[in-house]
């Protein structure tokens, strides 16, 4: 990441109360924060509970908590306390969005819900809610995690293998994918606001956002009225899209169309293949995908993984090695991506949005508990006085409460 200015980043200027926890709001947030967002990380006395998800951890701080949190202030308030709400209520007086992710009610619990208390004190305040469910329907109100909705909204059916079973996709997407669609939200509704003047609330939920993400899974049950069964490593459209063995190691080839599967069969010398009936073109490949398989299974075996890669590569084949992440984070494309992020102790990924003039930067290492908590107050005009009284009597909090 290169060391940009806060006032050449994309979202300079654009201020976030961030009231999340966990990981779909801290995804969010910290992609806001990367490219210039201020990101006030406001926590409850306990803390963010990730902070202890670990190991590994650093000074007490979980590699959960260090991965979604760089960039950003952390201030420890307790909500609970009127004196904590009216905090809060003097940083919303300058911010453009504040995100929640507590169940649903809890902020009109705490005086602070957006139709009733903010929206006309706040007329151009961004309110984003994540919840698992919504407020209402038949789940409504009640909490979701990343692998209860995989399992709600039909991933599981789809992944794993036939000796598996279903089987939970293991990087929680779920979450990471509502944190993404929360953060385009926002942006929307900021471009929104510069036509309209006018703030709005957006209700997400990590069901829909499960839901919307089923592709082409969905789609197909959609059109043949078919429930999709798993397919192991297989696309369940395209063939040949699978993972073989090499003499090296398992690599991936994905064709995606006819040229790609007649230079795939070019490169194993099998030129026959394209032209054998059974395989002529995708509709076929995806009918006849087991004798596909065994074939292709039998060209590659004694094949070096890694120079076969490079010949596929060489003919516009999509191919890769099936790599684990330390070799990932070793590889010389990661370095040349700037995806391997690094400030003092801290390494994280980079950030893979790219722009040609306002790019994102590592500008500071996560924020340890409430460690910006007088700095904050500060900044929105409390005294010393009154910082000093809200220390001592336990509404801003410097140290977790466990």
């Amino acid at each position: 990441m290169s060391e940009t200015a806060a006032n050449g980043s994309a979202l300079a200027g654009v201020k976030v109360i961030d009231l999340t926890r966990v990981l779909s709001g801290p995804y969010a947030t910290q992609i806001l924060a990367d490219h210039g967002a201020e990101v006030i990380k406001v926590e409850p006395p306990l803390g963010d509970e990730v902070r202890d998800w670990g190991p590994p951890f650093h000074e007490d701080d979980a590699s959960y908590f260090i991965g979604l949190n760089r960039n950003k202030r952390s201030i420890g308030i307790d909500l609970r306390e009127d004196a904590g709400r009216e905090i809060l209520l003097r940083l919303l007086e300058n911010a453009d969005i504040v995100f929640e992710n507590f169940k649903t009610g809890q902020m009109e619990k705490f005086g602070l819900g957006y139709e009733d208390d903010l929206k006309e004190r706040f007329p151009k305040l961004i309110y984003c809610r994540i919840s698992g469910y919504g407020a209402d329907g038949p789940l409504g109100g009640f909490p979701g995690y990343d692998a209860v909705v995989q399992s709600a909204a039909g991933w599981f059916s789809v992944n794993g293998t036939t000796d598996s079973g279903p089987t939970r996709v293991g990087i929680p997407m779920v979450d990471m994918g509502t944190g993404l669609y929360s953060t385009i939200a926002m942006l929307m509704a900021l471009h929104e606001r510069e036509r309209s003047g006018r703030g709005q609330f957006i209700d997400m939920t990590l069901y829909d956002c499960a839901v919307s993400l089923l592709h082409p899974y969905l789609a197909n049950y959609l059109l043949s009225d078919k429930v999709p069964q798993i397919t192991g490593n297989q696309h369940p459209n395209i063939a040949p899209y699978d993972k073989y063995p090499t003499k090296s190691g398992d690599i991936y080839i994905a064709c995606g169309n006819n040229r790609q599967f007649r230079a795939l069969c070019q490169v194993l010398g099998r030129e026959e293949l394209a032209d054998d009936p059974r395989f002529k073109d995708n509709g076929d490949r995806s009918q006849n995908r087991d004798d596909l398989t065994d074939v292709l299974r039998q060209a590659m075996v004694n094949e070096d993984g890694e120079d076969l890669c490079a010949r596929l590569l060489a003919k516009n084949v999509p191919a890769g090695a099936v790599n684990d992440i330390a070799q990932v984070m070793s590889h010389p494309h990661t370095e040349h991506r700037a995806m391997d992020a690094r400030l003092d102790w801290y390494r994280g990924a980079g950030t893979p949005i790219k722009f040609s003039r306002t790019p994102g930067s590592l500008k500071t290492l996560p924020p340890k508990f409430g460690e910006h908590s007088r700095e904050v107050l500060a900044a929105h005009d409390f005294s010393e006085d009154e910082i000093k009284s809200l220390m001592e009597d336990g509404t801003v909090v410097e140290e977790r409460q466990r």
